[in-house]
This record gives structure tokens, C-alpha cells and sequence, in this order.
């Protein structure tokens, strides 16, 4: 069966009544969406304080490609089966955006019998968050472009505004446009473009904001452009919007409650992209979680080059968060493909191929032990093509490495094929205190903090710019010099070539575009060729999603 006739075949129970069950909360707590989706009230969130954290579970992965690793299916397989073990314990997911759903990707639900569920409305519109925090991007391009109609008081200069508008769906043809056409009654003419919603600073500020009133406060503090002078800047608080924007988003900061197709509470919170924003579910969710389990499973966006690296440098130093172990994700056929593989002989078995493509795990382990100062445990996602003799030589270099390696079976069984690996990371996370170590030094300066990412982390030689790029960075210290930097770059490599597979060394990490996001208190360094607003592919997933007459979708993936 496909994932998508599977999850419509789960024996789903009321949210209301599951909740109350695993975790004691009443439904007054609750803000049900049907009988399967409810938002949990920040007011419960916040009777939590005083209660003991779990331990935290980060999973990430190997560098993406087109035959798939299966982070998400991992994470609630590995949930799924802490819970079996008689343990207590919650995942933490990231909302799926519309545009990989109907674009290349696919949905973001897992896969296979480790799935959360209802899994088509999670895939789709799911509780609104993502239209919530669209609209409340939209609103303040409106006000923008409203106030320099009616007389610009505050002497925004039309040329440096930096606020685009977003849509959640990849549209190529909105990257670059020009707004205002009409006459003057349509306001004035200007070069606008938009970026996918998981794209936009909404989304991470939401997504890294602890209450509603922390939440209006880094609203307020958007720089959406300059003054003629190009230094003084213009706040979303000068316009009066940061107000309507944070009530626009008062319930898009509730966390969502699920269930796994076992029947296991799921948070699903927030969903930038990890290649383009910061890759992570919100801090509010996850600090839920800890307080209400034992143990929490959570997902950082792509390799852990990318997610994992804004998990603990961004997400982890904001908040206080400290986790207690990491899985990194891969497959035999991701690793033949890194070892150059053609995607439609990965079924085939083929061991030189394999121990080549070993080296991109081999360094992904190495970041998150040596750098990230984290105990990691290899699982290796099954799949039925795998070979004896592929998981042998995998498991042997794992152990080369130094590495323990498991062997997962989630996709297939459920919670009970990921039963081995739960025990590994229960004897891991009870031996050990919580805690991380960062990349980079906060005192750093900006270009310095990307460079060592870069060179520690990617294998690069070193980082180049534009002396405009050098001086905005410098510029941008002197207020700002605190922030992490969150780098923009392919997923598909260590390098910003996707094409450059395996774990390549020496090359030079171009920054191209810089944007400050200071509202969600971080630096954007855009790193080669990157779109903050995807496009179609050539055969997009939306022209195999359909619904029938009863309502039944299907092609969903």
C-alpha cells in the first residue's frame, strides 16, 4: 500500500479523549479542529513552568538526495517505539509547506507504518498556521507600500525596502515583479518579488518566540527597509503594524496536537525550511513536550550541515535548550547515490559504490560529535533492496568509526522495528548530562562566524564576498554583533554546488546575498546560487493529487 492508503486505513482515536489519556489534560485546554487536530492553550503551556524537563532527542540527517533517507519517518518510528518500551514520550515535527507537497518532495508526515496522522489535512491546510502567518507577512508589505502612498511621514525610501511578500507554493514567476502598474490610484510603480512562507521571518520569529508578548516584540523590531541615507532603519513597529500582525497569529502560536498511527501524541509546530530559514519546529513546542514526557523526539530540517547546525547554534542558544543525543539518518541507497550511483540503479547491489559514498555519513558523525560536542547513534532506514552484504559493510565502517550503527525497520513495522534503536539512544540519553557545544563563539563577528562554519563544517577553504557584502556585515556588528548567522545554502551538498556529492574539501563557500533578520535575531548569508522562493519542477506531484465525489484524496505522498 502507499503512505497515503495507509494513513487512511488508521485506526485513529478523538484527540480530546487520547490527550486526557497520555497526559492527563482536560479539554478545556484544548482547541479541537475536528475530531483528530487540536491546538494546545498557552495558558496550559504556561502551568508547565515549574515542572522537570525530559531529555531531548535531536534526529538529522545524512546530505538529502532523490532516493531519500527518511528523517521524519525515523523520528516517529523511534518515537513510536520509546513508547513501546514503556516509555513516555512525545515527537516534534514541523508543519509541511504546500510547496514541496505539490512540487518534488512531498509531504512531511513520515512514511510507510511510522506516520502521523490525519495525514492528508497535515499535509494540506492542516490548523491554518501557514495562511495565519502569510497573511500577517502580507499585512505589513500593505502597510508599507500604504504609507508611501499617503504622503511617506516616516521618509521610507522606496529603494530599499526590504520586506517582499510571500505565498506558500513554489512559483518561480513571483521571484521578481514589478507592483504598483495602473496609474496613481494603484499607488506607485516598484520592483517587489515574493518568497515561499517558510521563507519569511514570521515564520522563524513565530517559530523562536516564547509568549504572545515576546512574539509582538520581535514583530515590532523588523527592519523593513531605510531611509534615504541607507543607514537609518525603518521597524515594522513605525508602522504600527507589529499589533495587528501579532493578532493575526494568536492562535498560529498555540502548538497542534496529532497522533501517530500507533496512537502516539505528536507535536506538530512551525515548519521553516532548513536550506533557506532556520529548519526547526517551535521552541514553544518543544518546550512543551519536555515538560509534559520523559522523552522527546524532535527533527531539524536536511543534513546535519544544515538543521542540525541551526538547531544548536540557533534554536538551542536562543532558547536554552540542551539535548541529550542525536540520530543521524541514512539509507544504503542515499549512500550509493553519494558514492555516484545513477538514482535507477540504487536497487542494484553495489559495495564500491557504497564505501564511497560512506565518506559524507563519515563527516556528517563528525560534525555533530566533534563540533556539536553530541553522542550520536547511526540508523540505518531499511529498505527491502538493501543487500546482507550492504548492511554489513555499512555497519563495519560504522564501526570503523566508532559509531553504533542500527539497523531500523520502522517503515515497514512500525514502533516495533525501531525497538533496537530506542534502546540505544534510552542507554545513551540516561548515562549522560544534557548539554551541547555551539560551532562558533557569539563574540565573533558575522563573516568570521560564517567562515567557521564553513571551514569546519562544509570542508571549505573559505568563504569569498563582494566588498558591499564585507561592509554591510561590518555595518551590521555594531548593533547586531550577537546574532547567529543562518546560512542559505543547497542541501544537496557539502558544498553550494548540489552537484558536488560524497564529502568534498577545499572548495570556497560564495556569499552572494546577506539580509538581516532581526525581529527573529538572526543574519541571513545567502551562499551560492540559492532561491528563497522555489519553483515547479517538470512534472510537479500536483498533477497526481486528486479527490473523489465521497471526498477520498488521493496521490498524496
Amino acid at each position: 500500500m502507499s503512505d497515503i492508503e495507509i494513513a487512511q486505513k488508521a485506526n485513529m482515536k478523538p484527540i480530546i479523549g487520547l490527550v486526557k489519556e497520555r497526559f492527563g489534560i482536560d479539554a478545556e485546554h484544548l482547541d479541537p479542529f475536528g475530531h483528530y487536530k487540536a491546538k494546545l492553550s498557552l495558558e496550559y503551556v504556561n502551568s508547565l513552568a515549574d515542572k522537570k524537563d525530559g531529555k531531548l532527542i535531536l534526529v538529522t540527517a545524512i546530505s538529502p538526495t532523490p532516493a531519500g533517507e527518511g528523517k521524519t519517518t525515523t523520528t516517529v518510528g523511534l518515537g513510536d517505539a520509546l513508547n513501546r518500551i514503556g516509555k513516555k514520550a512525545i515527537m516534534c515535527l514541523r508543519e509541511p509547506s504546500l510547496g514541496p507537497c505539490f512540487g518534488v518532495k512531498g509531504g512531511a508526515a513520515g512514511g510507510g507504518y511510522a506516520q502521523v496522522v490525519p495525514m492528508e489535512d497535515i499535509n494540506l491546510h492542516f490548523t491554518g498556521d501557514f495562511h495565519a502567518i502569510g497573511v500577517a507577512h502580507n499585512l505589513l508589505a500593505a502597510l508599507i507600500d500604504n504609507h508611501i502612498t499617503q504622503g511617506n511621514a516616516l521618509g521610507i525610501d522606496p529603494r530599499r525596502i526590504q520586506w517582499k511578500r510571500v505565498v506558500d507554493m513554489n512559483d518561480r514567476a513571483l521571484r521578481k515583479i514589478i507592483i504598483g502598474l495602473g496609474g496613481i490610484g494603484n499607488g506607485y510603480s516598484r520592483e517587489d518579488g515574493y518568497d515561499i512562507v517558510v521563507a519569511s521571518e514570521v515564520m522563524a520569529i513565530l517559530c523562536l518566540a516564547t509568549s504572545r508578548a515576546d512574539l509582538k516584540e520581535r514583530l515590532g523590531r523588523i527592519v523593513i527597509g531605510y531611509k534615504a541615507d541607507g543607514k537609518t532603519p525603518i521597524y515594522a513597529s513605525d508602522l504600527k503594524a507589529h499589533g495587528a500582525m501579532a493578532a493575526l497569529l494568536k492562535d498560529a502560536i498555540k502548538p497542534n496536537l496529532v497522533q501517530t498511527l500507533e496512537n502516539n501524541i505528536a507535536i506538530i509546530h512551525g515548519g521553516p525550511f532548513a536550506n533557506i530559514a532556520h529548519g526547526c519546529n517551535t521552541v514553544t513546542a518543544t518546550k512543551t513536550a519536555l515538560k509534559l514526557a520523559d522523552y522527546v523526539v524532535t527533527e531539524a530540517g536536511f543534513g546535519a550541515d544544515l538543521g542540525a547546525e541551526k538547531f544548536i547554534d540557533i534554536k538551542c542558544r536562543m532558547s536554552g535548550l540542551k539535548p541529550s543525543a542525536v540520530v543521524l539518518v541514512a539509507t544504503v541507497r542515499a549512500l550509493k547515490f553519494h558514492g555516484g550511483i545513477a538514482k535507477e540503479d540504487l536497487n542494484q547491489e553495489n559495495l564500491p559504490a557504497l564505501e564511497k559514498g560512506f565518506e559524507n555519513l563519515q563527516r556528517h558523525y563528525q560534525n555533530i560529535t566533534q563540533h556539536y560536542g553530541l553522542p550520536c547513534v547511526v540508523c540505518v532506514n531499511h529498505f527491502t533492496f538493501d543487500t546482507e552484504a550492504e548492511l554489513d559493510l555499512l555497519q563495519s565502517k560504522c564501526k570503523s568509526l566508532g559509531a553504533n550503527c542500527v539497523v531500523s525497520k520502522h517503515w515497514a513495522e512500525g514502533g516495533a522495528g525501531a525497538e533496537n534503536l530506542a534502546n540505544e539512544i534510552v542507554n545513551i540519553v540516561d548515562s549522560r548530562e544534557s548539554g551541547c557545544t555551539y560551532v562558533y563563539d557569539e563574540n565573533l563577528s558575522s563573516w568570521d562566524k560564517i567562515a567557521t562554519i564553513a571551514t569546519k563544517l562544509y570542508g571549505a577553504s573559505g568563504i569569498v564576498a563582494s566588498a558591499k557584502i564585507k561592509d554591510q556585515l561590518l555595518t551590521w556588528d555594531e548593533n547586531y554583533g550577537k546574532f547567529p548567522v543562518c546560512i542559505a545554502k543547497t542541501q544537496m551538498s557539502f558544498s553550494t554546488n548540489p552537484n558536488l556529492k560524497g564529502a568534498p574539501s577545499g572548495h570556497t563557500v560564495e556569499i552572494n546575498e546577506v539580509r538581516l533578520s532581526n525581529g527573529a535575531g538572526f543574519i541571513v548569508a545567502v551562499a551560492g546560487d540559492m532561491m528563497t522562493m522555489p519553483g515547479l519542477p517538470k512534472s510537479p506531484a500536483a498533477e497526481r493529487i486528486d479527490i473523489d465525489d465521497d471526498g477520498k484524496i488521493t496521490g498524496l505522498f
